[in-house]
């Protein structure tokens, strides 16, 4: 059984909500909800209670008790942990002799004719075991867990195949069985065209539809259905047909949209009711009013176009035309190698003009839309799940993305067990 934790003389708890919301949007994603001089209990890996110091000893909380344990905070912030909606982190081995490539000036294209790119990481995953590439993504999750993420949604998409397919949609479940994180796993089989394809795409969108989705959800090893629609991958008619066959069998969609141009992927996110559309570096007015009339969570990756040297999603104006919007990763080998969330909330005030409150909701409630677990992640709400960090004694909120070089977490509380704690 786990030990009750109260911490107490919390500097603020920030997104402590009395009645949760599913998401914020427009204006109201630069407004966040906090407690100041406050305490949070925490009872059977669930938030109990939580408000000002000053009504603790009017509550019910045993808080002399000694099977209590107490964490002073004292000039330090309650944070939600963060919910990183898109990620790749399963992988095999590293791809640094394309980031010098792109140094040399090469794009993201030509690096991919030169067989680089998804198909040199689908290669090395071929070659790599099932137990070798759990034991190398799960230092992966180590590591963000480390950082402040409780909750990731890992895709599949370096295999291409159905056996390799398989591998690391197995890999996903061994995570999610294992770690403390909150997973959630996508099939991604329609990340790229094999080679052996390149000439029959409709092929191997057949393979997709009629062999892998059935044995994949067979084995219950997704909860969504992904497609990298976009100029050069799959067009809208193939995406169309891949979401279709999907959602038959459960999955619910996503979309890899307008990463490289105007593809139509927006558009066919919101005609399949996807739970997210993410990349978006291509929004136009036409796309950002698909979005508004729709329940799909418009998602940016700022770490890939960063790293990649690409053009940035117009965020602002996607926020002043009353879109929600949140904030993930995207941690894969090949064009976002971290999944530090404390740096992409940063990348979001820098390269995206977003204010501190808003890359906040972007990377908790928002993000937490973005895969399914608003009513049970991404705020501090009674009854939701006790993932939660303690920051070191910083001087305000905006600290935390204004200083984007330092490990600012202290303490990591994940289903109310302490994780890890930094002196």
């Amino acid at each position: 059984m786990l030990t009750d934790l109260l911490i107490t003389n919390i500097k603020s708890i920030i997104q402590a909500e009395e009645v949760p919301q599913l998401k914020v949007c427009g204006p109201e994603m630069s407004e966040i909800q906090t407690i100041d001089d406050a305490f949070l209990y925490i009872v059977n890996g669930l938030i109990d209670d939580f408000g000002l110091m000053t009504d603790l000893h009017k509550g019910n909380i045993p808080y002399k008790n000694q099977t209590i344990e107490i964490i002073d905070a004292r000039g330090k912030y309650v944070f939600p942990s963060f919910c990183d909606s898109h990620t790749h982190l399963v992988y095999s081995g590293s791809r640094e002799m394309e980031y010098i490539d792109k140094i040399r000036g090469l794009s993201y294209s030509e690096i991919a004719k030169r067989g680089g790119g998804i198909l040199n990481s689908a290669k090395k995953l071929h070659k790599t075991s099932e137990d070798e590439l759990f034991v190398q993504s799960i230092n992966r999750i180590e590591e963000i867990i480390s950082m402040g993420t409780g909750a990731v949604e890992i895709k599949s998409g370096y295999g291409l195949n159905l056996e390799d397919e398989l591998k690391m949609l197995r890999v996903i479940k061994r995570i999610k069985d294992t770690s403390p994180i909150e997973v959630r796993a996508t099939f991604l089989g329609a990340h790229a065209i094999p080679e052996e394809y390149k000439s029959h795409k409709d092929k191997y969108v057949d393979i997709v539809i009629n062999e892998m989705i059935p044995v994949i959800t067979s084995e219950n090893l997704a909860d969504f259905i992904d497609v990298f629609c976009d100029n050069g991958f799959f067009s809208v008619e193939d995406t169309e047909r891949i979401l279709m066959a999907g959602m038959k069998y459960g999955l619910i969609a996503k979309i890899h949209a307008n990463e490289l141009d105007y593809s139509g992927g927006i558009q066919a996110a919101v005609k399949y009711n996807a739970l997210s559309a993410d990349h978006l570096e291509f929004t136009g007015d036409n796309e950002i009013k698909a979005l508004l009339s729709s329940e799909t969570m418009p998602t940016l990756l700022p770490g890939s176009a960063f790293f990649l040297g690409m053009n940035y999603p117009p965020a602002r104006k996607m926020i002043n035309a009353g879109l929600p919007l949140a904030l993930a990763s995207d941690y894969n080998p090949g064009s976002s190698p971290s999944g530090n969330m404390k740096l992409i909330m940063s990348l979001g005030c820098i390269k995206l003009k977003m204010l501190p409150e808003e890359v906040i909701n972007a990377v908790t409630i928002n993000s937490a839309y973005a895969m399914g677990i608003s009513e049970t992640h991404g705020s501090i709400a009674r009854g939701k799940a006790a993932n939660v960090f303690i920051t070191k004694e910083i001087p305000s909120i905006e600290f935390l993305p204004y200083a984007f070089g330092s490990n600012l977490i202290e303490t990591v509380i994940l289903k109310g067990k302490i994780y890890s704690s930094t002196p």
